[in-house]
């Protein structure tokens, strides 16, 4: 049976309170269980962006199992356990997902939304995760809901896990209106940030997050005065 974690708040969206450990101990839970359950790594944006939005918001809220994907959501909970943020931010629990499926030989597809991605996130696998096995990839438009294609695809390749690097609301929304017809035991949205092509960004990239970055503890810091204020 699995048990569900506490939920911590962060601009009025629901993140599990858990640890890497505790996480991967649902999942593998997870992959003996049918139909298929959504797990997410939701980032900064995605949580402001989420904030604004009452549709991401409520599909964010039907996912199984909601992970922070970086460590200053947490600090937005007044969470400041060391171990806590060091596991967000080396990404522990997605490391330990990745040597999960080498390890157990679970077939998997990746989601993505250009060649250039596939190319990068394939590379990526096979020099940390040699023998990792991807029984394929399929591309999502952000703009054209092809949906019939990639579902296609997705139930073709009899996978156990899909592997979602796309960027939010299109992810979100994909898994919402294809749930009940994928033939997975999980999906696992990473967002494309996490794809290696992005983890090296440019100097303008690094600006743009550092700015986010700032909006988002300025959008805390509203919140906690107002929770004092009417206290």
């Amino acid at each position: 049976m699995i048990v569900m974690n506490e939920k911590i708040q962060v601009l009025n969206i629901g993140i599990d309170d858990c640890t890497a450990k505790e996480a991967m101990k649902q999942t593998v839970e997870y992959m003996g269980t049918e139909p298929v359950s959504v797990i997410e790594l939701v980032t900064v944006d995605t949580v402001m962006y989420a904030s604004e939005e009452p549709k991401l918001r409520e599909s964010i809220e039907c996912v199984d199992l909601v992970l922070p994907g970086e460590k200053e959501i947490l600090e937005g909970a007044d969470i400041t356990e060391k171990r806590h943020l060091q596991e967000v931010e080396q990404r522990t629990y997605l490391r330990m997902f990745l040597r999960y499926l080498h390890k157990n030989h679970v077939q998997s597809i990746l989601l993505v939304e250009t060649e250039e991605e596939a190319e990068a996130f394939y590379q990526y696998l096979e020099e940390r995760y040699s023998g990792i096995q991807v029984a394929g990839m399929a591309k999502v438009s952000p703009t054209d809901s092809a949906d019939d294609l990639v579902v296609n695809a997705v139930n073709g390749a009899e996978t156990d896990c899909v592997i979602a690097a796309l960027s939010a609301p299109a992810e979100q929304e994909f898994i919402v209106r294809n749930r009940s017809i994928l033939n997975a035991r999980v999906w696992l949205g990473i967002g494309k940030g996490e794809n290696p092509i992005y983890r090296s960004r440019s100097r303008m990239q690094k600006m743009v997050q550092f700015i986010n970055h700032k909006i988002f503890k300025r959008e805390i810091e509203k919140k906690r005065k107002k929770k004092w204020k009417r206290l």
